[in-house]
């Protein structure tokens, strides 16, 4: 497998799949007071329009990363985008609110068969010197996504509409569907033969979707019951799988590999304290600055611009120094940028916030790459596509939980309402009230991440 063609081509296609969900994601955020005001949802259900989607990629990730490993990761890789192409088409089309968090549910679910799987190629293909190098690279894909998102976003809801934004995937997804059967040759399959933990899936599902789904309602009394529920499945799942022969998902890993266990944490950590500024900052532009879609697009591009122009750079820099050194940099410059989000005002002069969005641009791209491949490298091939999963896994799980934060503060201070001039004050202070959650959540991240031990030169990252 460490054929130079073999290499080339896992990288094409990982990249740019790397680059077409983060590239959904951020044109979404751009495009949502268009879907507001054209599908007439309020303020909470319109977060809903992004975490049905992770919510869903959520519930399937751990599951297709196992699937992955006994069946084949290019084979699930391949069938996620093809699911993920499809659901693009259905969201263009929809004309309904809950056609449209249908879709995207579908949409996530493609999304969690290219998440497994991706990173996990990538890891097959390449030996441990190279990885933070290809990483880093795929890291960099991500961000550009994250780059041209917001810009081409906001244009094409200001001219062709929101659904544009959609339409857009459809070549993209067809193009990687295309190089999948073209150039990526050969399949990786590290746990063929061994059996697939059926009831962990089905005690794992219902258990994130409850956990997350109670979240979301917040802080409404019966929500506390149903992330009580959530909580005794996460439990009840960890228990099952202590248990049970060949697991879904190697909880045993986060025992006995220190460096995996603290990597993932610092991870979650990481997205849980980040995700939702585009979100919150997308909404503060068009909302409190009164920006059109296509300008408030132009400056948010200047964060994952600094992310992709430096995550190669990162990535290297973990094939020489412990990861956890440069990782924890990144966590301590991204928690200081949060500080100055809480502390944006109606009045705040726009280059102040590009240089938040471009410090936070640069923790960002210190923390990712270097973190991913210390997850990675810190486990054995048999377990990559799981690791994948893990990696994938925490994104997703901090993701929900950014959006849980950010819609609590909303749903407490705003209220279920249609976002209106009377309302930006409330909408103001809830975002202060969430940035001041998140950077406190970093900080808490940066003593994770350096607690996590040495990689370089330890067995399997075990210390």
């Amino acid at each position: 497998m460490d054929d130079e063609s073999v290499k080339k081509s896992a990288l094409i296609v990982a990249t740019v799949s790397s680059f077409v969900t983060p590239f959904m994601g951020s044109s979404i955020n751009i495009a949502l007071p268009a879907i507001q005001r054209d599908l007439q949802l309020d303020a909470v259900s319109l977060s809903w329009v992004a975490t049905s989607f992770l919510l869903a990629a959520a519930v399937f990730l751990v599951p297709f990363g196992r699937l992955a490993d006994l069946h084949g990761r290019k084979k699930t890789y391949t069938y996620g985008i093809m699911i993920y192409t499809a659901s693009s088409l259905l969201s263009a089309l929809s004309f309904s609110a809950p056609m449209l968090l249908l879709s995207r549910v579908i949409q996530g679910i493609g999304s969690a068969m290219i998440f497994g799987t991706g990173i996990a190629i990538l890891t097959s293909v390449f030996p441990p010197g190279e990885r933070g190098r290809v990483l880093g690279i795929n890291v960099a894909a991500v961000y550009v996504g994250l780059s041209l998102g917001p810009f081409l976003g906001g244009f094409l809801t200001q001219h062709f509409t929101w659904r544009s934004v959609f339409l857009v995937n459809l070549p993209l997804g067809l193009g990687i569907i295309a190089l999948v059967f073209w150039k990526l040759k050969g399949e990786w399959a590290g746990a063929r033969g061994e059996t697939f933990d059926w009831k962990g899936s089905m005690i794992y599902g219902p258990a994130v979707i409850a956990l997350m789904y109670g979240i979301s309602q917040l802080p409404v009394w019966w929500s506390w019951g149903v992330i009580g529920l959530g909580v005794s499945g996460i439990a009840t799942f960890v228990w099952w799988e202590g248990r049970v022969t060949h697991p879904v998902f190697e909880v045993g890993l986060f025992k006995s590999n220190r460096v995996f266990a603290l990597s993932s944490l610092a991870a979650l950590i990481n997205y849980s304290a980040t995700f939702a500024v585009t979100f919150l900052i997308s909404l503060y532009l068009q909302y409190i600055k009164g920006l059109s879609a296509q300008h408030a697009g132009v400056l948010l591009v200047s964060q994952p611009v600094v992310m992709a122009l430096l995550s190669p750079v990162a990535g290297r820099l973990s094939d020489r120094i412990e990861p956890r050194v440069v990782a924890s940099l990144g966590m301590a410059i991204t928690t200081i940028a949060l500080v100055f989000f809480a502390l944006v005002g109606e009045h705040t002069a726009t280059p102040v916030l590009v240089g938040c969005l471009m410090l936070l641009g640069l923790g960002l791209a210190l923390f990712s790459s270097p973190n991913t491949n210390a997850i990675m490298g810190a486990v054995e091939k048999r377990y990559y596509g799981i690791a994948a999963g893990a990696v994938a896994t925490m994104r997703l799980f901090g993701q929900m939980l950014s959006m849980g934060i950010a819609t609590l503060a909303i749903a407490v201070l705003v209220g279920k309402v249609k976002m209106s001039p009377e309302h930006y004050p409330l909408f103001l202070k809830s975002m202060h009230v969430s940035f001041f959650v998140f950077s406190i959540l970093c900080g808490a991240g940066i003593f994770a991440s350096l607690a996590r031990g040495a990689l370089h030169n330890t067995p399997n990252g075990r210390s």
